[in-house]
């Protein structure tokens, strides 16, 4: 089966620019209840995705900054230490399954590299429970 099924589109998801700062990732995380968030470039480019534990590495590593200043630290400033790769639109979702073992979801881009919007685990998840349902009546 197609991915493109299962895509929440771009419009539809909460991410971030690489120029946006720890604050703001941190209040978005927060209020949306994310631990993780889409970085995407000015070209519309997937980049990366941030985490809770980046952020906070990166203030333990840095006392320096601390909440007070964290409105001045960009996100490209934050090494990522989880690397959630992007799968293309035209993938099957059996190429999906091993991505989010590790991951609450899946980045997809297009022919061009820009980033259209994400595959939750959720939907893999009921997809791969449906499919094993069906199997069960047989």
């Amino acid at each position: 089966m197609n991915i493109a099924f299962f895509l929440v589109p771009k419009d539809d998801v909460i991410y971030l620019s690489p120029h946006s700062t720890i604050r703001q990732a941190l209040e978005r995380m927060e209020y949306h209840r994310y631990s993780a968030v889409p970085l995407i470039d000015e070209n519309g480019k997937y980049v990366g995705t941030i985490t809770e534990g980046d952020l906070l590495w990166k203030l333990k590593r840095s006392p320096e900054i601390g909440f007070e200043n964290a409105h001045k630290v960009q996100l490209k400033e934050v090494p990522q230490h989880m690397v959630i790769k992007p799968v293309r639109i035209d993938q099957q979702m059996v190429d999906l399954i091993t991505l989010v073992t590790n991951q609450n979801y899946v980045p997809v881009i297009d022919d061009n590299e820009v980033f259209i919007g994400i595959i939750r685990r959720r939907e893999i998840i009921d997809y791969c429970f449906k499919l094993w349902q069906s199997e069960q009546r047989v």
